[in-house]
């Protein structure tokens, strides 16, 4: 499929710009991952976290009989909608133009950024407040508006405890997974004006102080900026889904609204939504509904908002959809169910991953967005189990994504070295071994030696604690087994003959 380009706009960025936006991080996986690995207390705090709602989400979707063809349906309307983006965008920018809103059409993060900032000064506020949105993470949107002069206050709870601790979202759903409660109560206590001194960590007792913290906001803010989890564009209605209130706040109070979404957030038309609204909350938080959904078509005269915009964000999306295994990532919904049940998620937490968007569906976009070389650890950053696969409501094959990005990883760096790497010259040797019977038998029989240098670990498994370079780095962290005395050939030839 080659992306198209909506009538009277200019061509379209391959990927999002370096230098802007949180989709690269500064070191790669590994090196990140060593940090989490050495911390117990964030394994603990995810262990405790990512558990509760793989439970609370398998019982809610074991509850619906058609759950499979549920996810066949998500992923048919996806898919269609892609084939159709550019048809389907133009009618959304109709529908919105024709109920009072405005639409901006952003190539990449920077553009986005500057047309927010724009917007946001021409009301003269200093100040806005803002709904959870990945896609205004996605392009850094709050430190652009503080470059501005503009300070953007996070109304999420979670999202709220990442601002004040300065830190950094972990996961897509629960940003500060890897807090606990007593953690939250002294970024409380440090950073927001009036708490109660003598604060506790109960639940209550943190979620009122938040509550009086943001309700001061609310009644005073001019301007708020929201994401959109669904977009209709047989209407040009807008659709946010939350847990909190917090957004119906934002999307109901103030002067202007201001939307920045991602172009693959449309879905044709209503039945179409009803599919979503029925598989996104069961994987998300393991609920039957959101306690929150909220829908907002233009403007209506005395009634919310008086001024809305719509930003729709490319940032290297139609990248994606030019690839023709990879394009499926665009199905996401943003439920996080594959991060929850993602075995490296849970011992890591999303800090490694470097981008916004963390475990395997972030192993997947992230490196699309930006193309493969600029996140290229990330693609590895799997066990390929494929319970992401399973876990995934719109049915995105996850590992066979992640292997078709390796492969482009692999041909980029053959492509750009005159002198292979020692894993290339290691691979290919394999390679050539394995391609010939004779050879590979050879090389098993060779292999027998390692058995002497094998020590028993006192459970009777013999094991090798330390191998020669390059083979090295295996033992560094784990054992390697000891070769078998005999290959299953030999096995299997002598139990032929009787001599087994």
């Amino acid at each position: 499929m080659t992306p198209q380009v909506p009538p009277g706009r200019t061509s379209l960025p391959v990927v999002s710009p370096r230098g802007v936006g949180q989709l690269r991080g500064a070191q790669s996986f590994p090196d990140a991952a060593r940090g989490a690995l050495a911390d117990p207390q964030l394994r603990r705090n995810l262990g405790n976290a990512t558990a509760t709602i793989r439970a609370k989400r398998e019982a809610v979707v074991g509850e619906v009989p058609d759950w499979q063809a549920l996810r066949a349906a998500g992923a048919a309307i996806k898919d269609d909608t892609l084939r159709r983006l550019p048809e389907l965008l133009v009618r959304l920018e109709e529908r919105v133009t024709a109920a009072g809103g405005t639409v901006h059409w952003a190539r990449d993060a920077a553009e986005a950024n500057a047309i927010v900032t724009r917007l946001v000064r021409a009301t003269g506020a200093d100040e806005v407040v803002k709904v959870k949105s990945m896609a205004t993470q996605e392009i850094g949107l709050n430190e652009a508006l503080a470059e501005a002069g503009i300070h953007a206050l996070e109304t999420d709870l979670a999202e709220l405890i990442v601002q004040l601790a300065d830190d950094r979202p972990s996961h897509i759903l629960v940003p500060a997974i890897h807090r606990n409660r007593t953690e939250i109560r002294d970024i409380f206590l440090a950073h927001m004006a009036d708490v109660d001194p003598d604060l506790t960590d109960e639940p209550r007792a943190l979620a009122m102080a938040a509550r009086r913290y943001l309700r001061r906001k609310f009644l005073t803010a001019r301007v708020a900026v929201s994401g959109a989890n669904f977009a209709v564009a047989d209407t040009g209605t807008l659709s946010v889904v939350e847990s909190e209130g917090n957004g119906r706040m934002c999307l109901t109070l103030p002067e202007t609204l201001i939307t920045v979404m991602g172009i693959e957030k449309l879905v044709p038309t209503w039945e179409d939504l009803e599919v979503f609204l029925q598989l996104l909350p069961r994987s998300a938080t393991g609920e039957r509904m959101n306690p929150y959904t909220s829908f907002w078509t233009g403007v209506h005269p005395g009634d919310g908002p008086q001024d809305v915009h719509l930003v729709l964000l490319d940032n290297g999306r139609t990248a994606v959809l030019a690839d023709e295994y990879g394009r499926d990532a665009l199905r996401c919904i943003r439920c996080s169910a594959c991060l929850n049940v993602c075995p490296v998620y849970e011992r890591t937490g999303g800090h490694a991953y470097g981008s916004v968007y963390p475990g395997p569906i972030g192993a997947v976009l992230s490196p699309q967005l930006t193309g493969v070389e600029d996140n290229a650890s990330l693609p590895y950053a799997s066990s390929l189990c494929g319970a992401c696969f399973d876990a995934c409501p719109v049915a995105i094959d996850i590992p066979s994504m992640l292997v078709h990005l390796r492969e482009q990883h692999v041909e980029a760096q053959a492509a750009a070295r005159t002198v292979p790497t020692v894993e290339a010259a290691a691979m290919k040797a394999a390679a050539w071994m394995m391609s010939d019977a004779s050879r590979w038998s050879g090389a098993q029989r060779a292999a027998r030696v390692g058995r002497l240098i094998g020590r028993d670990r006192g459970d009777g498994d013999r094991r090798i604690r330390t191998l020669p370079p390059p083979m090295n780095g295996w033992t560094a962290t784990r054992d390697a087994p000891v070769p078998a005395s005999q290959s299953f050939r030999d096995w299997w030839r002598g139990r032929e003959e009787g001599t087994t």
